[in-house]
Order: C-alpha cells, then sequence, then structure tokens
C-alpha cells in the first residue's frame, strides 16, 4: 500500500446481513489508513453480527441504519449520502441484497442508496458455497454486472457453515487492493506486462546455495502497480516471501535458469518485460550430490563456475521483442554503469538505484538511463515509485507494442 493512495476518495461502506460483517472492521481500517474517509450504512441484518458502534469507532463517522434517520435536516439520507460519495461498496453483499440490487428494489436506506446513486457502485458477495452457485444468483450477478456494478470476488475456501466452495468473501486486504485499484487510471489498459523479481537461489549442495540480498518489494510494487494501471500482470518470482499482489499472476522459480526459461516460455504473448529481478550472474558447473562436509584434513572446497543466461538481453534479441525495461542495481558510479548496461543490453529504458542502499527498504530512489538522457526521480516509497514508474514506461510505449 502506498502512502495514503486513497486520499481525498469518500467511500459509502453499505453492510448487509452475513457472519463476514467482521471482516468490514479490518477493511474499514485499511480505508481509513490509506486517507480515504468512510461513511458506513447497515442493514438490520448487518448490526445482529456487528454493532453499529464498533464500525462508528472505527470509521471516525456517525453510522446510519435507518432511511427515517432524523439527524439528516430534509430527511434524505439514501440522496445526502450518495451525492457525496465517490463509490459504493457493498460489504458484505448477501444473497438476498444482489438479488434486491439487480431487481432495482429500494425498501431499505442502503438499497436505496444504491439505486438513488450517481456514483459506481461495487459489491463483494459473501454466502453459502450453494447459494452462490444457485441459478437465481448466478443470473442476478449476470445482470448487475451487465448493469456496470463491479462484482469483487468471491474467494473460495472453507465457510462458517463448515462447507467448502466459492461464495467466500474476499479477505479484507484483498477487498482493499480491489477497491484501491478500481480507482486507480488505467494507463495500461489493453497491455500485457511480463516482469521479475525477488533473487534468485544458486545451490552449492542440496541445502547451501550463492544468493543476494533483493527482497523483491520493488519488483511486486511494480506489478501491483501495473495490475492497477489496467495491465494483465504475469510476475515470475525468485524465493522471497511476500503475499501476491491482487490480481496478479504468480510463478515461482529458484534459479537464474529457471527464471530464465520461465521468461522465455511466457514472453511471446506480453508486450511489455520489466526485468527487476536481481539474477545471479554465474552459479555453480556441477551441483553437489551431498551436503558439503568438512574433512579431517580442512581442505576447502573449490568450485568452478559457468555464467548463467541474460535474461534481459535475451528478451531484447528476439525478433519481435516487446518494450523492455530493465533494472540495475550497482555500488557506485550508478551514471556511467547506468547507460553503459542499457547500450550494452540494447534496451529502450534501464532504471538504475544504488542496490547496497535499498536492498530490503521501504523506499527507493532510482535514475531512468534512456537515449535521450538520464531522469533522477525523487525518493519515494517503493509503492509510490513504482506508481511513477509505470507512468513514465507508459508514456514511452511506442503504439506499435499493443497486443502483438
Amino acid at each position: 500500500m502506498a502512502t495514503a493512495e486513497l486520499a481525498g476518495k469518500h467511500l459509502v461502506l453499505g453492510m448487509s446481513g452475513g457472519i463476514a460483517c467482521y471482516k468490514i472492521a479490518e477493511l474499514t481500517r485499511l480505508l481509513t489508513k490509506a486517507g480515504a474517509t468512510v461513511q458506513v450504512v447497515m442493514t438490520e441484518a448487518a448490526t445482529q453480527f456487528i454493532t453499529p458502534i464498533t464500525m462508528q469507532a472505527l470509521s471516525g463517522r456517525p453510522v446510519y441504519t435507518s432511511q427515517w434517520d432524523a439527524r439528516v435536516p430534509n430527511n434524505m439520507a439514501h440522496i445526502d449520502l450518495s451525492r457525496e460519495a465517490d463509490a459504493i461498496v457493498i460489504a458484505p453483499a448477501s444473497t438476498d441484497f444482489l438479488a434486491r440490487l439487480a431487481h432495482g428494489m429500494a425498501d431499505d436506506l442502503l438499497s436505496t442508496l444504491c439505486v438513488a446513486r450517481d456514483c459506481p457502485l461495487l459489491v463483494v458477495p459473501a454466502m453459502n458455497r450453494q447459494m452462490w452457485q444457485n441459478p437465481a444468483t448466478q443470473r442476478n450477478v449476470a445482470q448487475l454486472r451487465a448493469d456496470g456494478i463491479e462484482v469483487l470476488g468471491p474467494d473460495s475456501g472453507p465457510q462458517a457453515c463448515g462447507e467448502v466452495g466459492d461464495g467466500r468473501m474476499l479477505e479484507a486486504a484483498a477487498t482493499y487492493e480491489a477497491i484501491a485499484s478500481f480507482f486507480q487510471p488505467k494507463i495500461l489498459a489493453g497491455r500485457r506486462v511480463l516482469l521479475t523479481a525477488g533473487p534468485t537461489f544458486e545451490p552449492l549442495d542440496p541445502v547451501r546455495g550463492i544468493t543476494n540480498r533483493s527482497s523483491g518489494k520493488m519488483g511486486f510494487a511494480l506489478a501491483r502497480a501495473a495490475q492497477q494501471a489496467g495491465a494483465d500482470v504475469h510476475l515470475i518470482a525468485g524465493p522471497v516471501a511476500l503475499e501476491t499482489p491482487w490480481g496478479v499472476i504468480r510463478e515461482d522459480v529458484q534459479t537464474a535458469q529457471q527464471m530464465h526459461d520461465a521468461v522465455m516460455r511466457a514472453v511471446p504473448d506480453y508486450d511489455i518485460f520489466i526485468g527487476v529481478a536481481a539474477v545471479a550472474d554465474w552459479r555453480v558447473d556441477h551441483i553437489s550430490e551431498h551436503k558439503i562436509k568438512k574433512t579431517a584434513e580442512r581442505v576447502m572446497p573449490t568450485f568452478t563456475f559457468v555464467e548463467n543466461p541474460d535474461i534481459l538481453a535475451s528478451v531484447a534479441k528476439l525478433p519481435h521483442p516487446p518494450f523492455c525495461v530493465g533494472f540495475a542495481a550497482e555500488s557506485g558510479d550508478l551514471d556511467v554503469h547506468g547507460e553503459e548496461k542499457r547500450v550494452r543490453k540494447n534496451v529502450p529504458l534501464l532504471i538504475g538505484n544504488l542496490g547496497p542502499l535499498t536492498f530490503g527498504l521501504d523506499d527507493n530512489e532510482v535514475v531512468l538511463f534512456e537515449a535521450s538522457g538520464a531522469t533522477k526521480l525523487p525518493r519515494a516509497d517503493k509503492q509510490t515509485l513504482a506508481g511513477a514508474l509505470i507512468a513514465e514506461i507508459a508514456k514511452r510505449l511506442p503504439d506499435t507494442s499493443l497486443i502483438r
């Protein structure tokens, strides 16, 4: 999450009845932490699962439950509340509420708000698997989508009733990600982006290996930013302990050769390639079948190294390459090494940083190298910086790079 990425946004957060109401407490916290103001509106059924007092404490605003609420001077809460909103989010959206919404019913404050709105509407379904699979529910959801309503989820997994399947509400963090993505400009709509991220691990024996200090945070932030910008995103990740960004397809690898092979298999289907991973330049020629042990004679092991394939250069050399963006983590003389690497790899854009000063941290400072010169971007948290980099990449895309 970038700092205050929803600053200035006002959301009406509508809650219908269901056990998933407990997730909305955390969702409200995430939304307000990101800078949004949240106005909670609850159905009577929702108040049976979590109290309005709890939601008021978390949102910092009075909760509305009745269309006859006298706190609204003109007694038109269904009009006033919706006119202030950048979007209405219904979470959880029960089977009953989806049905009423699909048929334009307006028999309580929340449903009337939805019918009277002049802002986007997002719904986050939550129900038993058989309720979700019911043909009537599927017809209603299809109608909502046809009406331009965003349907987020549902997820699949264990349910409160003890059954397992589709219908489970997205977790609070995933729901937040989907909402944040909704508000971002779709400057990469129609594009397909392939990225690499994290370190690689080159084994010496079954338990030891050579790696580096890359955390993968910058690559994962770029994958998230590209998805938010409307792209279809495929992330090939080295060994890192990071959550997969919302809406991103992830493929895990270990070694540089595995990463190279995965990229070369996937790249024909993509029109942008961003090589963020810190890929090992070398690997041992022969991996020991067993753990290398100390000997009584204290003989030091020796290794013969061979060069790993250059992933970025391999992609750039293709007969019809995607728009290639490389990353360079240098320990010094960035201005010299960054441009030299861009020319050597034959890519239109290379993003350089001083790796030892940024590995594992949550912020970064980079320089963009291209044929016309170098451009330095101000230091920022990695998610904010990722959004800025995606905007810079989008500006440089040739028209011919659209879905090859």
